[in-house]
């Protein structure tokens, strides 16, 4: 009876199961209210009818005071507004049941509606008056024999321990059900933070993307540019024209790649050397033009049978050989050979080796910046790997091993 009640009202105040909740309180207060009236007016007798008459006031206070009351989320809380409720309420319940025994039933009513807007030990002064001040009318007005009012007393003192023993056993649930409403109202707060959070982390790796292309792409480019106007200086002082002709055109070319790299990174698009050509033909570029600005001799092998790869893998392999000619540029000192080896194992994925001759270094001493942790973080993030081999005065290998990333 009261289960119903109590469970749905004090659990359904998230803004989402409240009305629904309410309304099945609202069909189960009027069906006990409408039932014990039809009860008492058959046979309709004088007695009858106005005890019903007593009766029928409790379904307009109960829309004006009681629902709004549980609506506010007053269940529970021992407002003013819940006791005048109950107060009236048992003001007219009793001289009803007092007038026609029957009228007891609308208890069923009542009843739950004690544990519902009021706390211990006010639920329980609600369910004492509700039962005991009827027997005392009885009692007095009725003026009973002895064996009747035991028996009636009995039978008040049972309905008091099965609604008291009832009511602990339906606040357990209560309990209960509000524990798992915070735990429900905690989990959707940790799922806001954790979407925050993960925002937070996704924003972050964004940046970091951005970093590294800005990194392998325009800050590449503008150090070649840069040195590519250092040379044209060194000629047009010592006379060499058309060496220095030679220099501006690279300057020119670079500029262009350059300004397409830009733009594609501001637009998210592939990179332009892999849009216009396929990656063994733009590592061959890559190659061709490191030869022209240093002088180096520069090889480039293919190695098994090419396969069409995920654009993911070739932009990595791409920047991944960019990187490694940018250092070779940059700190290769007198380097005279390099070597860039493409390879297709069997297995599936790529391999990328670029090897060269020059001053090499000594990696527990070396310092990094950010070009060859951007090379290893993409490697590892299409799940393969970068690694930097190098012997002071035997130059350096860069080997990159990608996995086979599906399309």
């Amino acid at each position: 009876m009261r289960g119903t009640a109590v469970d749905s009202v004090r659990t359904g105040r998230d803004g989402t199961g409240l009305v629904p909740t309410l309304r099945r309180w609202d069909w189960y207060y009027g069906l006990a209210l409408a039932a014990t009236i039809a009860y008492l007016l058959c046979p309709p007798t004088t007695t009858r009818v106005v005890s019903a008459a007593l009766l029928v006031p409790l379904v307009p206070l109960y829309l004006l005071v009681g629902r709004p009351a549980m609506a506010r989320g007053e269940a529970g809380h021992d407002s003013t507004a819940a006791r005048l409720y109950l107060t009236a309420v048992i003001v007219l319940f009793i001289p009803a049941a007092v007038a026609t025994p029957t009228s007891s039933v609308a208890l069923f009513a009542i009843i739950p509606q004690c544990f519902i807007l009021l706390q211990k030990p006010w639920s329980l002064v609600a369910v004492f008056a509700a039962n005991g001040l009827p027997l005392i009318g009885w009692l007095v007005l009725l003026q009973v024999d002895a064996p009747t009012a035991v028996g009636l007393s009995a039978m008040v003192v049972l309905d008091c321990a099965f609604s008291i023993v009832f009511g602990t056993w339906i606040e357990k649930i209560i309990e209960q059900s509000e524990a798992q409403r915070r735990l429900l109202d905690e989990l959707r707060s940790s799922r806001a933070e954790v979407a925050r959070l993960s925002a937070a982390q996704g924003a972050l790796k964004e940046r970091e993307r951005l970093a590294r292309e800005i990194h392998d792409t325009l800050a590449q480019g503008f150090t070649s540019l840069l040195m590519l106007a250092q040379a044209v200086d060194v000629e047009l002082e010592s006379g060499n024209t058309a060496g220095a002709r030679r220099h501006a055109k690279l300057m020119d070319a670079t500029a262009r790649e350059n300004l397409a790299e830009a733009r594609d990174l501001v637009a998210a698009m592939t990179p332009a050397r892999l849009e216009e050509d396929s990656l063994e033909e733009a590592v061959r570029r890559l190659g061709a033009r490191l030869a022209d600005e240093t002088g180096a001799e520069v090889s480039v092998a293919v190695e098994g049978a090419t396969r069409p790869l995920p654009p993911v893998t070739a932009v990595v392999a791409l920047r991944a050989c960019q990187e490694a000619l940018a250092n070779v540029r940059k700190h290769a000192a007198g380097a005279r050979s390099v070597r860039v080896r493409l390879g297709y194992p069997e297995h599936g994925g790529l391999r990328l080796v670029v090897a060269d001759d020059g001053c090499g270094f000594d990696p527990s001493a070396y310092r990094p910046g950010y070009g060859l942790p951007g090379m290893r973080a993409r490697a590892a993030e299409t799940g393969g790997r970068a690694e930097v081999r190098s012997v002071p005065g035997e130059g350096t290998t860069v080997e990159v091993l990608l996995e086979a990333a599906s399309r």
